[in-house]
């Protein structure tokens, strides 16, 4: 059985072991580190995993190693691991953003097996969508024993080039904001022509959801044509898209994009 460390017990790192213990991966093959015990205690105690305040018992413990910590932290905690564990044939998985390989394999000091994600939010409810990329070190079977542990917090994609990390960031990374901007605006307005606090929640979020679904649920139809299939000529629906189209509402999503992809890159590189 493959054993899995959590550098960390970080909202993301506490999404995947939830998700991998839903999905029947035994809890003795767990285990979580944290400077503060309350945080790893805590999911010990929700999940009956292993913890330890020391990141080098549970790297020595692992086969797999998750590094949840924040971006500035990773290289002091991959050296501590290269100078005081024995690395060799483990596999380290990185959830941070802006932390290119060559710095993790620079820390590691080592021809090591490394993987990239880009997970999103949606992860912490089994509904996320993240990128993943692996360098050259990591095999096969490593490759699956990954997915699978991603595969528990929702969609995935492997990705061709390191580079894609940034591109799938301002896409699905930063993109469940965007929606939230949006449904906020939406709820903000419905407040004002009259309903209550919890109606104008209530039909935000379930317009929102139906959408969503309409799209999960007819891959062969092409967005737009969904949008066209609500929008009757001369309607309610043809008047407000008019005014968001008007305001350019599109060439916005794509600068807000661009400027999320730009910050990426901008991270990475300062990195």
């Amino acid at each position: 059985m493959t054993k899995i460390a959590f550098i960390g017990a970080g909202n993301m790192n506490a999404a995947i072991i939830g998700g991998l213990i839903k999905n029947g991966i035994p809890a003795t093959s767990v285990i979580v580190t944290n400077p503060s015990p309350e945080k790893r205690e805590a999911l010990s105690a929700q999940y009956g995993i292993l913890n330890a305040a020391d990141n080098n018992e549970a790297a020595e413990f692992a086969d797999i190693i998750i590094l949840g910590v924040k971006p500035h932290l990773i290289v002091e905690v991959c050296s501590a691991m290269k100078q005081n564990v024995n690395i060799e044939g483990k596999c380290f998985v990185s959830v941070a953003a802006g932390c290119l390989l060559k710095d993790i394999q620079s820390a590691l000091n080592t021809d090591t097996a490394i993987v990239r994600t880009m997970p999103n939010t949606p992860s912490q409810l089994g509904l996320g969508m993240t990128g993943i990329y692996a360098n050259e070190f990591v095999s096969a079977s490593q490759k699956a024993e990954v997915e699978k542990i991603v595969a528990c917090t929702g969609e995935l994609l492997w990705l061709q080039d390191e580079n894609g990390i940034d591109r799938i960031t301002c896409v699905s990374g930063s993109g469940p904001a965007y929606f939230f901007l949006f449904m906020e605006a939406m709820e903000k307005h419905a407040r004002a022509i009259g309903f209550s606090d919890s109606e104008s929640r209530l039909l935000v979020q379930q317009t929102a959801l139906g959408a969503a679904n309409m799209v999960v649920q007819n891959p062969e139809v092409e967005i737009a044509q969904l949008r066209t299939n609500v929008t009757s000529k001369g309607g309610t629906t043809q008047a407000a898209l008019l005014q968001l189209t008007d305001g350019k509402l599109p060439e916005l999503v794509e600068t807000a994009m661009k400027a999320a992809f730009d910050r990426a890159k901008e991270m990475a590189n300062n990195s």
